[in-house]
């Protein structure tokens, strides 16, 4: 059993319904006693684990539930990610079952899907600036017309097995995508990159057009600290964007961190089924037996 005594939700106004949608769920909420505060990214996002969040609810797209994703997985606070967008990876929970979720999480049956995130730090003249984490991916690329960068990639493991570090190489690419099995759907697979399942832990390296073809995805054990340096020439500016909607204007001589965040994002009601759903129908994958050339596998 849960007790849900506070709840959050995070609104996308941007899709249609979702003022009438939290009205509905802040009023139905508030008539359990379920002491309830809205955020609609016109406000600062100052959440800390004092305030006692039992749930959260999102309204939108997989977009929202990356921001969502980004700002209770450190306070261990489960997301209702509800879809007000086209058919999400991480937005599962229909407009119409977000009660259902939510009776079936206070009686401790709703399915909670676990999952990797990194923590990403910028190391720059010695100074450590932590970035937060990232639920989907990050990318490194160029600004401007000159596109190719130059970057270094090291692997190092923790203190516990050695410390040890080991290059990977120099990429000269468009940019880099270090990505989650989460983010394996996202950036990362249309630029050729492997899917994992998502609960899975690991990290996914990906460069994007490299300059030589040899350069391809590699997948990492979540143990492994990822390392990216941006080199001292470079024919462009350098952005780190994290899940799509974080930015850091890269310097050379940068080194990025990407290691295993000590907290996962706990998304309800968006297990294995609704994954594979999801990648069924994006993908027009044809189901044997199901009748349907591209459809969904029936419940």
């Amino acid at each position: 059993m849960a007790v849900v005594k506070r709840a959050l939700l995070f609104i996308n106004l941007h899709k249609n319904d979702a003022r009438a949608l939290a009205d509905e769920i802040r009023n139905a909420l508030e008539g359990r006693g379920i002491a309830t505060r809205s955020f609609t990214f016109d406000t600062p996002a100052g959440f800390t684990r004092e305030e006692g969040y039992d749930v959260a609810f999102s309204l939108g797209g997989d977009g929202t539930v990356l921001y969502a994703a980004r700002a209770m997985a450190p306070l261990g606070t489960p997301i209702i990610p509800v879809n007000l967008g086209t058919l999400g990876f991480l937005a599962a929970v229909q407009p119409g079952d977000w009660k259902l979720v939510l009776d079936q999480w206070e009686a401790g049956t709703a399915p909670v899907s676990k999952r990797f995130m990194l923590e990403v730090a910028v190391e720059r003249r010695g100074k450590r600036i932590p970035l937060g984490p990232c639920l989907n991916d990050a990318v490194i690329s160029a600004l401007g017309i000159a596109k190719l960068i130059r970057l270094g990639v090291e692997s190092a493991l923790p203190p516990s097995v050695g410390d040890k570090v080991m290059p990977l190489g120099e990429y000269r690419s468009d940019g880099l995508i270090v990505a989650t099995p989460t983010g394996s759907t996202a950036y990362s697979v249309a630029a050729g990159g492997p899917i994992l399942e998502p609960e899975m832990e690991a990290i996914i390296i990906n460069p994007i057009c490299p300059f030589t073809l040899s350069n391809r995805p590699m997948v990492l054990s979540p143990r492994e600290t990822v390392i990216v340096t941006v080199e001292e020439e470079q024919r462009s500016g350098v952005l780190l964007t994290i899940d799509g909607q974080v930015t850091e204007p890269l310097e050379p001589g940068d080194r990025v961190y990407f290691a295993q965040a000590p907290y996962h994002a706990l998304l309800a009601a968006s297990g294995r089924r609704a994954f594979y759903k999801a990648l069924q129908t994006k993908l027009a994958w044809s189901i044997p037996g199901s009748g349907e050339e591209s459809g969904v596998a029936h419940a």
